[in-house]
C-alpha cells in the first residue's frame, strides 16, 4: 500500500510541477502579447497609414517585444522560489540565456526601423537622423548607452568569448545588463508618447519593471542576507578526503530553517581576505542537522583552491537552497542513479535524505581511477542501511568510441539497461562532468527512457 501511495503522489507532483511549468511560459509569452496589444489598442494601428509610419509602428514593436523580454529575463535570474521549484535554476538560466540574442535582434531592429522610418517622415537620412536623436534627447542618448550594455553583455556570454574572462570578470560584465534595462527607462516614458501619458500601457510597463526589479532586489539580495544573519554559518574544519578533494564542516543556527532537500546546493560565499569576492555553487555533500552542515568541493580553480585553506570560524553567508535535482521530483516506482568524480556529492545528500525500500535503489558510481572514490564509502554504507544494491566501475573511457563507461565494461558491452534492470521503471538521476553526462542521457534516450524520468545535474570538471 505505501508504494502506490507513493506512486500516486509521485504522479500528482509531476503533474503540479507540469502544469506550473506550463503556466510559467504561457505567462511570459502572453506578457509580450500584451505589450504589443496594449500598444496597438492605443495608437499603434494609425501609424500604418504611411510607409514611414508602419516602419516606425513595427520599430516600436520590437522596442517593447524586446524589452519585455529581457523583463523575463531578470525574473528568470533572479531565483524565484516558484520558478526554483517549477523547472529548477539551472533550467531557468538556460532559458535566460537563450533568450539573450532574440533579445538583442530586437532591439537593434527597434533601433534601425525607428532611425528610418524618423528619416522617412522628415525626410533626410538615416545619419542625419541618427546623429538628431543623439544631440537633441538626453533620454534617447541613455537609450543607445543601454543598446551598447547589453551588446557587451551577450558577446561576453557567447562561450567562445566567456572562456577568455575569469568567472568574477565575466559576473561583473553581466551586472551590466541591470543598468542597460534601467538607462533605456527613460525613453519609454518620454519620447513620442507611447508610454507617456496616464494610460493603462503606462501602469503595464511600470508594474513589469516593479516585478522584475523587484524579485531581484528580494531574492537576489534581500532574502539571502537576511538568511545569512540569521543562521550565522561558521567554518569549523577542513578535512582532505582526497588529493584537491575537502569537505567544508559549518556549524550555525537552527539550519533546519533552511528546508534543504537532498541534492540541493547553495551559492556560498567564504568571508576571508582571499575569498570574500567569489561566490561558489556547491552542493549539501550531507543533509544539514539543526546546527550542522557539509559540503565537499573539488579543486577546479584558484577561487576553489582557497577554500581548502579556510581558517575554522570564517563566516560565511549563503543563498539557498536550490535546485530539483531532488527524491521529490520522482515520477517512477524505482530509483537509478549514476554519478561520476565530484558528482556523487548532491547524490550522497539525496539518497541520505530519501525513504528508500529495500530493492527500490541502485547505485552505479564512476571513476576513472582509485583516486576519484569521493565518499564512496559513505554511499555503502547509506546503500546497506536502505537495503538499496551499490555497483561500481572503474577505469578510463576507451579512446576510439563516445561512451561513458569504462573499456572494460564497453568491450564487454555493459548498457544502462544490463546495470539497471528495471530501467524503465525508474528515475534515472546523472550527476558529474558534464561530457559524461550528457552521454549517459543520450544512451538513455536511445533506450527509451522519457524526459521526464531522466534528471541531470552537470558538474564541469
Amino acid at each position: 500500500m505505501t508504494a502506490i501511495v507513493a506512486r500516486r503522489t509521485r504522479s500528482r507532483n509531476y503533474r503540479k510541477r507540469a502544469a506550473a511549468a506550463d503556466v510559467m511560459g504561457i505567462l511570459c509569452w502572453v506578457s509580450v502579447a500584451v505589450s504589443i496589444a496594449l500598444y496597438l489598442a492605443y495608437a499603434g494601428t494609425t501609424e500604418f497609414g504611411t510607409p514611414a509610419g508602419a516602419i516606425t509602428a513595427l520599430g516600436i514593436v520590437t522596442g517593447l517585444a524586446g524589452t519585455d523580454l529581457i523583463l523575463v529575463m531578470l525574473v528568470l535570474a533572479a531565483r524565484v522560489p516558484w520558478v526554483d521549484r517549477t523547472v529548477g535554476q539551472d533550467r531557468a538560466i538556460a532559458l535566460h540565456r537563450s533568450l539573450g540574442k532574440p533579445v538583442l535582434y530586437l532591439l537593434l531592429a527597434h533601433a534601425v526601423l525607428l532611425t528610418i522610418g524618423y528619416s522617412l517622415a522628415d525626410q533626410t537620412n538615416v545619419v542625419a537622423e541618427t546623429i538628431s536623436f543623439l544631440t537633441t534627447s538626453n533620454d534617447l542618448l541613455l537609450s543607445y548607452v543601454g543598446l551598447g550594455l547589453l551588446i557587451v553583455v551577450v558577446v561576453t556570454s557567447v562561450i567562445s568569448v566567456r572562456r577568455h574572462f575569469a568567472y568574477e570578470a565575466w559576473h561583473l560584465i553581466h551586472l551590466l545588463s541591470y543598468l542597460a534595462v534601467l538607462v533605456a527607462l527613460p525613453h519609454q516614458l518620454s519620447i513620442g508618447g507611447v508610454l507617456a501619458d496616464g494610460t493603462l500601457q503606462r501602469v503595464y510597463w511600470i508594474a513589469l519593471y516593479v516585478i522584475a526589479f523587484g524579485a531581484v532586489l528580494v531574492y537576489r539580495f534581500a532574502v539571502p542576507i537576511i538568511r545569512s544573519v540569521r543562521h550565522d554559518l561558521r567554518v569549523t574544519g577542513v578535512e582532505t578526503i582526497a588529493p584537491g578533494v575537502v569537505s567544508i564542516q559549518l556549524s550555525g543556527k537552527q539550519l533546519e530553517r533552511l528546508e534543504v532537500k537532498g541534492g540541493q546546493y547553495a551559492v556560498w560565499r567564504f568571508w576571508s581576505g582571499r575569498t570574500w569576492w567569489h561566490a561558489h555553487p556547491i552542493s549539501f555533500s550531507a543533509m544539514p542537522t539543526a546546527n550542522s552542515a557539509r559540503i565537499t568541493v573539488r579543486d577546479l580553480g584558484k577561487g576553489t583552491a582557497r577554500i581548502s585553506r579556510l581558517r575554522p570560524g570564517t563566516f560565511v553567508s549563503i543563498e539557498g537552497p536550490y535546485g530539483v535535482f531532488t527524491d521529490t521530483a520522482r515520477t517512477a516506482p524505482y530509483l537509478a542513479v549514476i554519478t561520476a568524480g565530484i558528482g556523487i556529492t548532491p547524490v550522497r545528500a539525496m539518497l541520505e535524505h530519501a525513504r528508500l525500500r529495500a530493492g527500490e535503489a541502485t547505485i552505479l558510481l564512476r571513476a576513472s581511477d582509485e583516486s576519484q572514490q569521493y565518499l564512496w564509502n559513505e554511499i555503502a554504507t547509506l546503500a546497506t542501511n536502505s537495503g538499496s544494491a551499490a555497483f561500481s566501475m572503474v577505469g578510463k573511457r576507451p579512446h576510439q568510441a563516445q561512451t561513458w563507461m569504462s573499456a572494460s565494461a564497453y568491450a564487454n558491452g555493459v548498457s544502462l539497461e544490463s546495470v539497471f534492470p528495471q530501467l524503465h521503471e525508474s528515475d534515472l538521476y546523472i550527476c558529474g562532468p558534464q561530457n559524461w553526462a550528457d552521454l549517459v542521457v543520450r544512451d538513455a534516450r536511445a533506450a527509451g527512457l522519457p524526459a521526464r524520468q531522466i534528471h541531470l545535474e552537470r558538474f564541469d570538471s
